[in-house]
């Protein structure tokens, strides 16, 4: 039985590839825990997690100075009884985002180890649904685009291959927001896909006042109308409106996403692989949302959600927004407005460790044992 003897951590700094704003924050800086497991066996597995700007050291420290600890020794084939074992274990800062975040790295480079171990992708291993998935971009949507910039970016993202884009709302006005949605609708034509979001930006008497604005335009879905925590006033939103309401980033267990499932607070759940806590997380929110008969589709990451999209059948799209090209030797494959899941064992993510050791933080590097 192999056991965990090494786990390797640094993080790296990001910086978005272009300006990122949304109703309520910029994305300042990725900041990115990395976390390489190793077993007695030499068998490896890396995961990561990610903040906006803001934690990132706190991540790194309950890793290295409690998680990571407790990690050595265990059997690493064992992801389960891990999980569950990190969220007993932090059991007084859980639920949070720190917490998962932590765990989620953790229990990403165990996935990844686990599907080395067997020679198979990720996609595979979890569930092997298909090998493709729709992909929108978010890239062209920001908030602080004007609004011949965003139509600009909006066609080129659809001459590029996308099927679907979101743009950002919460102008100050509900006009400003109709008129940037309406140019995009009208530029792009009825049969691409637009969505909005929000960012827990509104009341709920707001976002049902906007959204009957927006009602003509055919949205795929409303994102993020309010602070995660209203899950009664995503209910009024849902009985109010035809759009679907999307709901998900910012939920950090699968009991807050029952909650919202249970009380029919949402219509599309955006599930983050990092902030709900990892794979193992992750799998178990997207097949309770199957048999409830809703679509996933998760929010950021795209490097890692492209497989597990492929692995669940109620995947419904992939969204794109581009992070780790300066660390990975990897790249999405996006052809015909499909994203593939690699082929490769583990994640399908081909970290480039060289620049991750030239990139790596002051005094974020940390190998327990």
């Amino acid at each position: 039985m192999p056991r965990i003897v090494r786990i390797d951590i640094c993080q790296v700094d990001l910086q978005p590839p272009v300006v990122r704003t949304d109703a309520i924050q910029s994305f300042v800086k990725q900041e990115t825990p990395i976390v390489r497991i190793v077993a007695d066996d030499g068998a490896e597995g890396t995961g990561y997690a990610y903040t906006i700007g803001v934690a990132g050291s706190s991540v790194m420290a309950l890793i290295r100075d409690h998680l990571g600890p407790w990690l050595v020794g265990r059997d690493p084939a064992k992801v389960e009884e891990i999980w569950n074992g990190m969220l007993f274990f932090t059991h007084a800062t859980t639920v949070g985002a720190i917490t998962a975040l932590a765990m989620a790295a953790i229990d990403m480079a165990l996935w990844d180890m686990r599907c080395r171990r067997a020679g198979l992708p990720l996609h595979v291993m979890a569930g092997g649904m298909r090998e493709r998935i729709p992909v929108y971009t978010t890239e062209g949507g920001w908030l602080h685009i004007a609004p011949e910039t965003l139509v600009a970016e909006t066609l080129a993202a659809k001459a590029q291959g996308f099927k679907g884009a979101k743009i950002k709302v919460g102008k100050p006005s509900g006009a400003e927001d109709e008129r940037r949605l309406a140019a995009v609708r009208k530029a792009v034509g009825p049969d691409f896909a637009l969505m909005v979001d929000a960012n827990q930006r509104f009341s709920a008497a707001e976002a049902i006042r906007r959204a009957a604005r927006w009602a003509p335009l055919d949205l795929d879905w409303f994102e993020e109308p309010l602070p995660a925590d209203d899950i009664e006033g995503h209910a009024q939103i849902v009985r109010s409106i035809a759009t679907p309401v999307a709901v998900g980033e910012s939920l950090y267990s699968p009991g807050h996403f029952a909650e919202y499932l249970r009380r029919g607070a949402c219509g599309i759940v955006q599930v983050d692989v990092a902030r709900v806590g990892g794979i193992t997380p992750w799998l178990k929110v997207a097949h309770m949302a199957e048999a409830m008969n809703v679509p996933v589709c998760p929010h950021f990451l795209m490097e890692l959600h492209v497989a597990l999209c492929c692995a669940v059948p109620n995947a419904q799209w992939l969204e794109y927004i581009p992070q780790l090209d300066s660390i990975t030797a990897s790249r999405l494959r996006i052809e015909g407005g499909y994203a593939y899941a690699s082929a490769a064992p583990g994640l399908g993510i081909d970290w480039d460790w060289n620049a991750i050791e030239r990139m790596a933080a002051a005094g974020s590097k940390a190998v327990i044992k």
